[in-house]
């Protein structure tokens, strides 16, 4: 009867928790915890600590959201954790080049470490505008995590 009862809460609670479209967002604090399911009572599964960390939503439900990380773990954040404020995570073994535009021969400006974070500020076809404190250009998609290959947006 108990395995009865708790089958059925469970299938209750996924039949509630709607997918949402494609949509990221990013850390709100200096530390975020992300839990196996969505309330304070469910087990920490991991504590973030980098403010403007981007996750991808992929589900919501009441004030909790279901998120993905760029290393692929998935679990549940309170809404209040996130921020709607795009960003993007420098991805690969070596440094990304930023160029002064999207152009395919433009000027060298500065290079991004692997780990770092970026506030998204525009993408063209295959590369994206990001900002961050002394770091200012366009990088190529393949070389961030946090957008979509076919996003374009100014």
């Amino acid at each position: 009867m108990k395995r009865l009862l708790i089958a059925l809460l469970l299938g209750l609670f996924c039949a509630s928790a709607s997918a949402a479209p494609i949509r990221y967002v990013s850390q709100r604090a200096d530390k975020a915890y992300l839990r196996e399911g969505p309330s304070f009572n469910h087990r920490i599964l991991w504590v973030y600590k980098h403010k403007g960390y981007p996750f991808e939503v992929i589900a919501s439900y009441d004030v909790w959201r279901r998120v993905r990380g760029a290393d692929g773990t998935v679990g549940w954040m309170s809404a209040n954790m996130l921020t709607d404020q795009r960003t993007v995570l420098v991805t690969g073994k070596d440094r990304a080049a930023l160029y002064s535009d999207p152009e395919p021969r433009a000027k060298l400006v500065a290079y991004a470490m692997p780990g770092a974070t970026a506030r998204l500020e525009a993408c063209a076809i295959r590369s994206c505008r990001i900002a961050a404190p002394g770091l200012k250009g366009w990088i190529d998609k393949d070389r961030i995590w946090g957008v979509e290959k076919d996003e374009v947006f100014k």
